[in-house]
């Protein structure tokens, strides 16, 4: 297979997608679950703490990438068969949608709104409420990121797997 411009996108889209996915399944099932067995003030600190950490270039390029990628990776294969496309065209709609924008409109919000708080002054009243503000939406809508990242990477392999 000659190296060109579609394969590289196809590899990096598969790649960095792969990435997010993993990511998201790791914190879906043993970052959050760990945090969970944590007292209010424990629980809340760890997750300001990875919360400003992971904030990185790293981070963001291979976390955000495939928003813009997946859609490219598309076009390029739009005169492939059919199935190769809609897999790939879905795995973009999916991961714009359900990563970025959740992201954004979503996981963003309740990180500031914990990042914004003074925990050390908190009282355990107000460190209760704050938990019971971020915790469970936070890992609503992740649950909901780890689901379309996976999903996407799939429909990406199975593009590829397809595509003649």
């Amino acid at each position: 297979m000659e190296l060109n411009f579609k394969l590289i996108v196809l590899t990096l889209s598969i790649l960095f997608t792969g990435l997010t996915a993993g990511l998201c399944f790791t914190w879906s099932n043993a970052v959050t679950p760990g945090l969970g067995r944590l007292d209010d003030l424990g629980f809340l600190k760890a997750f300001q703490a990875m919360n400003r950490s992971i904030l990185n270039p790293t981070f963001i390029i291979v976390f955000m990438t495939p928003c813009l990628l997946l859609f490219i990776n598309a076009f390029l294969f739009k005169n492939t068969n059919q199935f190769t496309f809609t897999s790939y065209l879905v795995a973009a709609i999916l991961f714009f949608t359900g990563v970025g924008l959740i992201t954004i409109f979503k996981n963003v919000p309740l990180n500031e709104i914990l990042d914004k708080t003074i925990l050390e002054t908190a009282t355990n009243v107000e460190l209760l409420e704050l938990r019971k503000t971020f915790e469970q939406p936070w890992n609503r809508w992740h649950m909901v990121r780890t689901v379309c990242s996976f999903t996407s990477f799939a429909l990406l392999v199975t593009g590829l797997l397809f595509n003649k």
